[in-house]
């Protein structure tokens, strides 16, 4: 795992250097660059893979093709030994030096043969070529940004794993109005774009090729493609297809010449990879999990059922009961992410992760589960509205006035009553509508303008809510489960659920690995009708039966619970006065985002315990820590943890 940047085009003195230096946290171990004319290539290393050779960036045996990687390729043993057949000649045993000789084969193609989380470069002098590349699901990231040249001049394109690391670049940045209107919508800023006008990310499946200043783009893999593949096999044959893939998928993760561990919730996805990392582990195997430690956030631990499979597998268990000091943890977890990021599993993913890297270099985790095998409530919700359509609109339309005025809000958005309430309130809508306002955030109850006159007239209808209606209505598929599923998998998992983890872990300096998202697991998952992986109307049905034999029956019977922290109460509690300042009038009137009144709306409500406005909150301190932060930018220190 490392972080990588590069600049093309022009001289480029010593920005590269400064690149760097934002990217130590993803590559502590050592520093390599390559300069070449109009070509400058930088890497931070986090070894993992060949730590004492491995070196970035990597060359081939003439040095007229150079390659820098974060991430990591898993069948990088077979293919090395296919390439040493060919004739081609390694200096290392690291994964990064198998790019140059498969692009000296295959060119660009070249990826197609890669499995693993990758984003990477490669400069071929010979061609006078640059290639950016991505993975398929957008595991690792990569931002790049094209500059015109001036009088005749070419352009200059930077690149960099994060966004911090590519604003050295550009000093004269400006905030995109857009980002701001979708990121309060969503939480995050839906990729290709960015927070910053002209920043953009490579796109899952995406390359760019840029050759003397010509910039080419090419979407190499397409998701929607794996579910035009869909088979009807015998119950008996799916689950066996699917078990064999998954561990598969897990024992290639494992491919690790530094300490490696597993974070462990006490959930399904967890406890699947454990089962079948146990499978190949003879020897001892690291797990992690945590808690809080305050008596009235103890309900949210998952301790027990983690304690529990790591005495059912006989792990190597560090339970961790956190005692964090939330005043001083948001700065640092806003800092972590670079960008404005209000998904409050944050938190919890950065605790486990400082936890971890105490003991190890690589950890895995569940991320993925949910979007693949069919996990969220809301895929059964639509399941349920497709059937509830068949009432007739003006039913539908009076039971959503009734619902409006005669039933609770609920206490939270896992409470049933919020989610029958919501459900009733929006049957009569289509959809993809509903699905759209199942996954927003802008809140029932406030009538007046949201955003201030100023944003209001800087942005349109928003192109990336338009965008996920669209992906929800282009999936190829006739149950609204599956098409849900779909946009997730394009939208949610890569620029939430992975970028988080991707920050989080490298801000500890912590490889996280992914087996769910596996692009043979994925194919896999594509290839089952919704309908199959809810089973039984079951939350991951599908995936509960197949790991009968495998995940003990307390944890197959189990609900579902998201990773979880005490923040509706931290709001009214511990960060009731942060919450006061970074939120007072002043500080909203100077962004110009929203309305004053907005704001205090949702804070005397929240505060009252009348109605759970946490993510809306949520969302806008972090909004406002990080611009604070652009000023008087923060590090990530160490936070003090018990372990038991």
């Amino acid at each position: 795992m490392c972080g990588i940047c590069g600049i093309v085009g022009g001289n480029d003195g010593p920005l590269l250097e400064r690149m760097l230096d934002r990217l130590v946290h993803r590559g502590p171990d050592e520093e390599g660059m390559h300069r070449d004319a109009g070509v400058a290539l930088g890497v931070r290393r986090l070894r993992v893979i060949d730590p004492a050779g491995g070196h970035q960036p990597v060359r081939n045996e003439t040095g007229s093709v150079w390659a820098i990687l974060n991430g990591e390729i898993y069948n990088y043993r077979d293919l090395r030994s296919e390439l040493i057949q060919k004739g081609h000649r390694f200096q290392s045993d690291c994964d990064t030096e198998v790019l140059v000789h498969l692009y000296e084969e295959e060119g660009a193609e070249g990826v197609h043969r890669l499995r693993g989380m990758f984003a990477y470069a490669i400069w071929d002098r010979e061609r006078d070529l640059v290639l950016l590349v991505r993975d398929r699901l957008g595991i690792k990231p990569l931002y790049y940004s094209v500059q015109s040249g001036q009088a005749g001049a070419e352009h200059r394109i930077l690149f960099s794993s994060e966004l911090p690391s590519l604003l050295e670049g550009l000093p004269d940045w400006t905030i995109r109005p857009q980002a701001i209107a979708d990121f309060l919508s969503l939480l995050y800023v839906p990729g290709p774009d960015t927070i910053v006008e002209g920043v953009y990310q490579l796109r899952p499946g995406e390359a760019l090729k840029i050759t003397r200043g010509r910039l080419e783009f090419w979407r190499y893999y397409r998701l929607e493609e794996e579910a035009l593949c869909q088979r009807n096999l015998p119950r008996g044959d799916q689950q066996a297809q699917f078990l064999s893939t998954l561990r598969d998928s897990v024992r290639a993760h494992l491919v690790s010449d530094v300490p490696l561990g597993l974070f462990l919730s006490g959930g399904l996805d967890s406890a699947s990879i454990l089962a079948c990392m146990r499978e190949v582990t003879p020897g001892s195997i690291k797990t992690f999990s945590i808690g809080y430690d305050a008596l009235e956030d103890r309900s949210y631990n998952e301790i027990q059922d983690a304690r529990f499979l790591a005495t059912h597998f006989g792990t190597d268990h560090t339970e961790a009961v956190v005692r964090p000091d939330a005043v001083s943890l948001l700065p640092r977890v806003v800092a972590c992410m670079g960008e404005p990021f209000a998904d409050s599993s944050a938190i919890p993913t950065y605790l486990v992760s400082e936890v971890a890297r105490q003991s190890v270099t690589v950890a895995l985790s569940g991320i993925g589960g949910d979007e693949l095998f069919g996990g969220y409530p809301r895929y059964l919700g639509l399941r349920t509205a497709a059937r509830y359509a068949a009432l007739p609109a003006a039913i539908r339309s009076w039971i959503a006035s009734y619902a409006s005025s005669r039933l609770p809000d609920g206490s939270g958005g896992g409470d049933a009553r919020g989610r029958i309430k919501r459900f009733l309130l929006d049957g009569y809508r289509p959809l993809d509508e509903q699905y759209l306002r199942w996954t927003t955030f802008r809140p029932a109850g406030w009538d007046s303008p949201l955003f201030a006159e100023g944003l209001r007239s800087a942005v349109a209808d928003s192109g990336a809510l338009r965008n996920i209606k669209s992906l929800f209505n282009q999936w190829p598929s006739q149950e609204p489960a599956d098409c849900a599923m779909g946009v997730d998998l394009q939208t949610y998992l890569p620029d939430d659920l992975l970028r988080m983890g991707d920050r989080m872990s490298m801000a500890h300096s912590l490889e996280l690995r992914v087996p769910f998202c596996d692009h043979h697991l994925l194919a896999f998952a594509c290839s089952l009708p919704g309908a199959t992986k809810l089973q039984g109307w079951q939350l991951k049905g599908f995936m509960r039966s197949s790991l009968q034999n495998i995940v003990p029956a307390r944890i197959l019977n189990r609900s579902k619970r998201g990773f979880m922290l005490p923040l509706t109460r931290w709001l009214r509690e511990d960060l009731r006065e942060m919450s006061r300042d970074l939120l007072s009038d002043e500080a909203i009137r100077r962004r110009g985002y929203v309305n004053p009144a907005y704001v205090q709306w949702l804070l005397e409500e929240h505060q009252s315990g009348r109605r759970n406005f946490t993510d809306q909150l949520y969302a806008l301190m972090v909004l406002e820590l990080w611009h604070r932060q652009m000023v008087q930018p923060i590090s990530c220190p160490r936070l003090e943890v018990g372990v038991l």
